[in-house]
């Protein structure tokens, strides 16, 4: 009985110390994706086919009380970039877009393929930015034509830049929040929404 009740109380301990292992591993910018599917269509069976993938994965910040993220006048960008030249559009590993169709934003095309994908900031405008530098895992790491979030950026690799519209919103989104809005099957927006700043350009699948 002794040995049973030992053998409880060290599994209890284990219990209890992978779950504070648990909270501490935790990424303080859980990883977060956007998806949609467009080009496709239902059949009279309500069965659809022909869709080609959009996805977008990248480190969902939170802000944690903190307020004004995006600055204002000289300081505008300051806190987001974090010593960048330009925002991943997120935190930690760069945010990296694979689609399938090829798109157009502002009447420039984006050929299908993988991207890493940031945001050059202004205060009335933001504009959009894919490029092929590819996305390191780790700050150390080292890999040419890679970068660690926007650290090492240059604009020798862009594919295209776009103009983005941004508004102000009343209300805050605690959690950066990328996602697809007022979809159709032939494009729609892509949206970014953080702390009181949504940004929204429209796309079109290339014909």
């Amino acid at each position: 009985m002794r040995l049973v009740r030992v053998g409880l109380v060290v599994m209890v301990v284990v219990a209890l110390c992978a779950s504070v292992a648990t909270a501490q591993d935790r990424a303080l910018s859980p990883r977060g994706q956007a998806s949609t599917q467009v080009s496709g269509s239902f059949d009279s069976e309500g069965a659809y086919s022909g869709g080609q993938w959009i996805d977008i994965a990248y480190g969902r910040p939170i802000l944690r009380g903190r307020e004004g993220m995006f600055g204002e006048g000289a300081e505008y960008t300051t806190g987001i970039y974090a010593g960048a030249p330009i925002w991943r559009i997120g935190a930690d590993v760069t945010t990296r877009i694979t689609t399938e169709a090829a798109l157009v934003f502002d009447g420039k095309t984006l050929p299908a393929g993988e991207y890493s994908m940031f945001a050059d900031l202004a205060p009335g405008e933001w504009t959009l930015v894919f490029s092929t530098l590819g996305a390191k895992q780790s700050f150390r790491e080292e890999t040419p034509n890679a970068v660690w979030g926007g650290y090492g950026y240059t604009s020798d690799l862009d594919v295209l830049r776009a103009s983005m519209t941004v508004a102000e919103h009343p209300v805050s989104a605690d959690q950066l929040i990328v996602t697809f809005t007022d979809m159709t099957q032939q494009g729609g927006n892509l949206t970014i929404w953080f702390d009181t700043k949504i940004a929204t350009i429209p796309f079109q699948v290339a014909r």
